[in-house]
């Protein structure tokens, strides 16, 4: 029997897969490729480390650096042995939350020059609307989508190293020349780049797109986290590259910026950002 990896980019997805009755084993990666301290390809010790911290740091304390650290190093492992598969299956979304993450998984496996990598991506499934990703999919669902993979051409390697290369350096020029691509060899990676650029703080207001989306939510009256979500969810542009442990933190930057946007009340003076859903009914966010 062929031994198949399917590496994909969420935990629901990822079980989803399982009980999909598709052959192999299935492995969900777990970063934050678009931003952060990193090196560009295949990371050394230091770069892990910093992840980890960073990590750390984006999930207000819900992962910490030493469960990170780890996480990170077993995942490097695996990527490291994925050329003693016949077959690796990438099952990524089109938000740039999964484009940067598949590029960054490519790189690494171009590096250590793994054979046989299949890509599935799709930016939309029948009558889910809107679709944000894999996650949203049955598992018979992901399973009709399985013939759709394509093998990943040389030519697509080489431009998810630029790709990676540029996210991990940050590098502002290459960004607007990835995002001005009308036929890159990754179709979904301009749109992602493209929202990533939008995210960044804009010389008016020093606001990235989320902070002012959130800002428009409260200055109408809206209060509850659940609100500000679905108020964002609805303005932005699908499909959504996060969620709500990002949104908690954006809204936590607004409040602890000087001056301050917002105003958080509730059991604690910031909004928790992990395994936080219960909690973040009793927290309420005015502006100021």
């Amino acid at each position: 029997m062929r031994q198949i990896l399917h590496i994909t980019s969420g935990d629901i997805a990822g079980d989803s897969l399982r009980r999909s009755g598709i052959t192999g084993e299935v492995f969900v990666w777990h970063d934050i490729l678009y931003d952060g301290p990193r090196n560009p390809g295949w990371p050394d010790e230091p770069t892990l480390h910093a992840r980890a911290q960073f990590l750390e740091d984006a999930t207000g304390g819900g992962l910490t650096r030493q469960q990170t650290l780890e996480t990170l190093k077993a995942q490097y492992a695996k990527l490291e042995r994925a050329g003693q598969y016949d077959a690796v299956i990438l099952w990524f979304d089109a938000c740039l939350f999964d484009q940067s993450m598949l590029c960054h998984i490519l790189a690494c496996m171009d590096f250590k020059s793994v054979d046989g990598v299949e890509l599935l991506c799709v930016d939309a499934f029948p009558e889910i609307i809107p679709f944000d990703g894999l996650g949203q999919l049955s598992p018979s669902q992901l399973a009709s989508l399985y013939d759709q993979r394509q093998r990943v051409s040389k030519g697509q390697f080489l431009f998810a190293r630029h790709v990676d290369r540029t996210f991990a350096l940050q590098d502002r020029a290459a960004f607007l020349e990835i995002a001005s691509l009308q036929h890159a060899p990754l179709q979904w990676i301009p749109a992602a780049v493209t929202r990533w650029l939008e995210e960044q703080p804009d010389e008016a207001t020093g606001l990235g797109r989320l902070e002012r989306f959130v800002l428009e939510a409260v200055r109408s009256g809206l209060s509850t986290p659940s609100q500000i979500f679905s108020y964002a969810a609805t303005h932005d542009t699908h499909p959504l590259f996060w969620g709500d442990i990002t949104l908690s933190a954006k809204i936590n930057k607004l409040a602890t910026r000087r001056p301050a946007l917002v105003r958080i009340e509730g059991p604690k003076p910031l909004l928790p950002q992990w395994n936080a859903e219960d909690i973040l009914q009793g927290f309420r966010v005015y502006a100021t």
